[in-house]
């Protein structure tokens, strides 16, 4: 009894063309403009709810130095400013992540250009910037204070 066994063989992927190459490259030039955009409102709206938080817990200092009577419902509303600030630590992570997202899409992008257009590229040898070597740079998944793990 005898086998036959043959090495089944893959075709190579099929050649990207330029014109695709160029529709992907802006593509993910596109996302990387839409990351940055996202990190200049989510940088706006922090500041202006931090602001908002450090002047509301600064008049509530104020209003506990002048000799007011401390309830349990005013230490309440000083405890949930304090924590609403410790949760503002989310601006530091979402930058993070989009930092990285933007580089890696930005290497994709650059990596496209370069083997799409060759050595045919009139402004010369595409450089690529390395990519992100890690794939998360922030590992949190929770909000608590002081709980934060950056790289």
């Amino acid at each position: 009894m005898s086998y036959d066994v043959s090495v089944a063989t893959q075709s190579p992927p099929p050649e990207m063309s330029i014109l695709q190459a160029a529709v992907l490259q802006d593509h993910l030039m596109t996302a990387t403009n839409d990351l940055e955009r996202l990190q200049r409102l989510l940088d706006d709206a922090c500041l202006a709810l931090m602001e908002g938080f450090h002047t509301s817990a600064g008049q509530l200092g104020e209003v506990i130095d002048q000799g007011h009577e401390i309830t349990p419902h005013l230490m309440e509303v000083r405890q949930k400013l304090f924590k609403a600030v410790t949760a503002l630590q989310f601006q530091d992570m979402a930058t993070q992540l989009i930092a990285h997202t933007n580089k890696r899409l930005r290497n994709c992008a650059d990596q496209i250009a370069r083997d799409a257009l060759g050595d045919d590229d009139p402004d010369g040898a595409a450089v690529v910037e390395e990519g992100p070597l890690k794939p998360n740079p922030v590992t949190q998944d929770e909000m608590d204070a002081g709980s934060i793990e950056l790289f």
